[in-house]
């Protein structure tokens, strides 16, 4: 097992994953990463475009929204990845949730993304179902150093946001922010 899974383990909290009756959306994320003898890898995914779709087209985690018959958010993260990239997440490894995180648009009744880590130790493969396009193993350490470092204009405005660019994809946004926090879970 590499330092950086060990130092995932040690520093992800255990909590409660039903989410509260709050009247909040909701939604769940796998942040899937592949124990590579080379460096730590993440898989993510290009979801397909579709109109009214906000993340259209976007890099992301495999993940998406709660439904009261998953039961829990967890359960959620493993049907959506199931459901996204035809993983069965039951055989890898639950490292455990990492920060909320939510759209910096959502406003304050606006959806709430809990993400979870999982590890395994060959690179699953994957299926991509109807709102993925195709699927990628991005390297956490290459990104940790800088390597994949970028920045993202959002269309039709002067914001920009701190981004990856790998392989001609560009990851921002909640995407960005998740792996940014799991790797800085892996350095405490």
């Amino acid at each position: 097992m590499s330092s950086f899974i060990e130092r995932l383990i040690a520093r992800l909290p255990a909590r409660d994953v039903r989410p509260p009756a709050d009247g909040r959306k909701r939604a769940a994320v796998a942040a899937v990463v592949h124990d590579d003898p080379d460096g730590p890898r993440v898989l993510l995914m290009k979801r397909v475009d579709r109109e009214g779709d906000p993340w259209s087209g976007h890099i992301s985690l495999p993940g998406g929204g709660f439904h009261p018959s998953d039961g829990d958010l967890l359960t959620c993260a493993i049907r959506e990845t199931h459901e996204e990239l035809g993983i069965d997440l039951h055989g890898a490894r639950l490292i455990g949730p990492l920060p909320v995180v939510a759209p910096l648009s959502a406003g304050p009744m606006g959806i709430e993304v809990t993400p979870f880590a999982f590890v395994t130790n060959a690179e699953l493969p994957v299926v991509v179902g109807p709102e993925a396009v195709s699927a990628f193993w991005m390297p956490l350490d290459r990104a940790s150093a800088g390597h994949f470092d970028s920045t993202f204009n959002y269309p039709g405005t002067d914001r920009s946001f701190p981004a990856w660019s790998y392989e001609g994809f560009t990851i921002w946004g909640m995407t960005w922010r998740i792996i940014s926090d799991l790797i800085a879970a892996s350095k405490g």
